[in-house]
């Protein structure tokens, strides 16, 4: 049975500049680097960085990361100024904000929460939207 999200592993062109970028950027926690990787943590996630070839996905997969209410706009505001190319507009519940990772990894920040979401969705559900 599974029991949660166990880690997330991300191919990288660029294993440096990855591993800046996911530092000192996003805020993520350093524990191991070498030549072809990197090892890092945000509150419990564990995210590997491991030098490949990076193939687009041109679908609407994306790795979200919160962020509290009281900072969002802070955070936002830095994240934009670094330049990041931003790939979507929020359009759903709460605030978010979709960029790019420096090999075009599809990321957000959002405010909000799954309950946040689903009460959002009583509102006004997505077609043909059942809930359990």
């Amino acid at each position: 049975m599974l029991i949660g999200l166990n880690h997330i592993t991300l191919a990288v062109s660029n294993v440096a500049k990855s591993f800046d970028f996911y530092v000192n950027t996003l805020g993520f926690t350093p524990k191991a680097k070498w030549s072809r990787g990197a090892y890092l943590s945000l509150d419990g996630l564990w995210l590997c960085l491991s030098a490949d070839t990076v193939l687009s996905g041109e679908d609407y997969t994306h790795y979200a990361f919160s962020v509290s209410r009281e900072d969002f706009d802070e955070f936002a505001a830095r994240l934009r100024a670094t330049g990041v190319t931003e790939w979507k507009i929020n359009k759903s519940e709460g605030k978010s904000v979709y960029f790019l990772d420096p090999d075009g990894h599809k990321l957000e920040i959002h405010d909000g929460d799954l309950n946040s979401r689903l009460m959002a969705c009583r509102d006004r559900p997505y077609d043909g939207m059942i809930f359990f």
